[in-house]
């Protein structure tokens, strides 16, 4: 059998770690989202003064439905924020809102790790669909060059998401910067908190991702 302990073992880990991570995040947005912002405004209001602030005054900001689905989508330029965080005014709130401002500030600011993130999307779009199909193909007819070829294809999904780390680190540093100015000492502990938070889900994301592809590498080797 092509799939031994190894790869259930390397699924284990990937549901562990994206659990905790998960269990985590909800846990820190839940907590500092019941205590309020002392700066009376909500977190659609601070993000459109970081935007003006930032030189992205271009950027709307909309509603999305959902939780913690918030993002910037650089195609029509817009915030797309939960309605939580749009209207509500908690240190979560503006914490997230900001960090999504912070995304559409790198872009008038022609980041420059955040312009090759936004150049592999493309590739990874393709590969992430593509390179299963390739790979138990592969298996399947016993193709190792077609094996190679889909871990390839993965190794460029994960490669995407390595550089999705220092995209949002910065967005979140961005965040940070504004704010620290403006909130207390105690609020912007939980705005630190909650960026934190959300970033280490990037990193759990990655590392499952990198394991998975020196398990897949490892087993093309022994073909």
């Amino acid at each position: 059998m092509y799939f031994n302990s190894g790869y259930l073992l390397v699924v284990l880990i990937s549901m562990v770690l994206g659990g905790i991570t998960q269990a985590y995040i909800k846990s820190t947005y839940n907590k500092w989202s019941r205590v309020r912002s002392g700066l009376g405004s909500t977190g659609a209001d601070v993000a459109r003064r970081m935007l003006n602030e930032g030189g992205a005054a271009n950027v709307g900001i909309t509603r999305v439905a959902g939780t913690l689905t918030d993002h910037f989508d650089p195609r029509d330029m817009s915030l797309h924020l939960s309605n939580d965080n749009y209207q509500g005014g908690s240190v979560a709130s503006v914490a997230v809102a900001c960090h999504e401002a912070g995304h559409a500030i790198q872009t008038a600011q022609d980041y420059a790790p955040g312009q090759f993130r936004t150049a592999l999307v493309p590739i990874v779009s393709i590969s992430q669909q593509a390179w299963p199909l390739v790979f138990f193909a592969g298996a399947f007819m016993g193709l190792v060059g077609m094996m190679r070829l889909a871990v390839i294809l993965f190794a460029a999904t994960v490669l995407f998401q390595l550089v999705t780390l220092p995209v949002e680190i910065d967005a979140s540093r961005r965040a940070i910067s504004y704010l620290s100015g403006t909130m207390t000492g105690e609020e912007l502990a939980g705005a630190k908190q909650v960026l934190i938070a959300a970033a280490l889900t990037y990193v759990a994301a990655a590392l499952v991702s990198i394991i998975n592809l020196l398990y897949l590498m490892s087993r093309v080797r022994r073909r």
